[in-house]
């Protein structure tokens, strides 16, 4: 990466925020960041007509750690992610913000400042990402070796086709599909099959970062959870970081060390996993947690969440979720609340008046 790409502002972004929480990563031991989204917004299309899509987030994900990202369809998850990545397709645009990796050594360096070629060399070498449907992402008329040679091939091209095709091997053995699927098209694969596929092609380079978006979306519960811990016990392994995206709170729970919940295109929530569970400070967050049966304890009422996401379009005045929440009172309809570290837990963080600030 060339010194132009080295954050100006290194300053600020280096100023601790309210999803920045030390807490959070009690169960990897570590807290040094490897990603860091400062204030990205994200509009579709410009002028008068653009819908913000994303509002000003700031987001850390910590070395070795699983950040669970969640919401309902609709609250900006997917577009923060490709936004921060530059593959959001048109009429998306980044409108603010910055997003600083950290290497290993050296200064940090701005996503949305590299050149073109210097963002080829860095997507899958540093980062990859695991999208929605497998058999959208996979050729269907490519075998899966041929896949998983060209990434291998397009970043090292001085490695042999013996050497790519025992790597692809490995690859596959990693998550638990047989050498002999190599010579597969994706069609001859079954969903749970496609889909490990697509995070062994994330992980052919050994990336420091993962972006998930909804990887088992389309798979059953008992296929879900083999994927799951198939991820987990590769995150052991291999040391990688993962910003793990999705509409399933019960998945997040049991996975993540630490989740941010998105409303509305904003971070309304954020603190470690066992705690959000528990402890949920936001309405949101609560709603979203009673909308699924607990597997385990007593029963408890499922209650969901009533109404409908909020029109980007004619956002509430306020706060986005006043409509549907059920202790909304006055204050929420003056502006929308910032994401600060309430009084009552300062180890996480709320964008709710009926918890202020410490």
């Amino acid at each position: 990466m060339s010194s132009e790409n080295v954050m100006s502002a290194q300053k600020s972004a280096s100023q601790q925020s309210p999803d920045s929480t030390t807490s959070a990563t009690s169960k990897t031991g570590q807290g040094n960041p490897v990603l860091e989204i400062r204030g990205l917004s994200v509009d579709y299309g410009v002028g008068p007509q653009a819908v913000r899509a994303v509002n000003d987030v700031h987001l850390t994900l910590n070395r070795g750690e699983v950040l669970g990202l969640a919401g309902e369809s609709g609250s900006g998850k997917s577009t923060l992610a490709y936004g921060a990545t530059r593959l959001l397709p048109p009429p998306g645009v980044v409108t603010g913000g910055s997003v600083l990796y950290h290497p290993d050594d050296g200064d940090p360096v701005d996503l949305l400042r590299m050149t073109p070629g210097e963002l080829r060399a860095f997507r899958w070498s540093q980062l990859s990402i695991v999208f929605q449907g497998a058999m959208n992402s996979l050729n269907p008329v490519t075998t899966v070796a041929a896949q998983l040679t060209d990434v291998i091939a397009e970043h090292r091209p001085k490695t042999s086709k013996a050497d790519r095709m025992a790597r692809a091997a490995e690859l596959l053995a990693l998550v638990g599909i047989a050498r002999d699927r190599l010579d597969s098209y994706p069609h001859q694969l079954s969903g749970g099959m496609r889909q490990r596929v697509m995070i062994a092609m994330a992980l052919a380079l050994e990336p420091r970062v993962v972006i998930m978006d909804e990887p088992t979306t389309a798979l059953d519960v008992v296929m879900q959870r083999q994927i799951m811990r198939q991820l987990a016990k590769l995150k052991e392994q291999l040391g990688f970081s993962v910003i793990f995206i999705t509409h399933d709170l019960s998945l997040l729970v049991e996975f993540s060390d630490r989740i941010a919940i998105m409303y509305g295109g904003r971070i309304v929530e954020q603190a470690p996993a066992v705690e959000l569970y528990d402890n949920s400070l936001h309405p949101y967050s609560d709603g979203l947690l009673h909308s699924f049966p607990a597997l385990r304890g007593p029963r408890r009422e499922l209650t969901g969440i009533p109404g409908s996401p909020p029109d980007l379009r004619d956002m509430p005045v306020g706060c986005a979720f006043q409509p549907r929440c059920p202790k909304a009172f006055d204050p929420c309809g003056g502006s929308p609340p910032p994401l600060v570290r309430p009084a009552s837990d300062p180890g996480r963080s709320v964008a709710c008046y009926l918890h202020p600030s410490a």
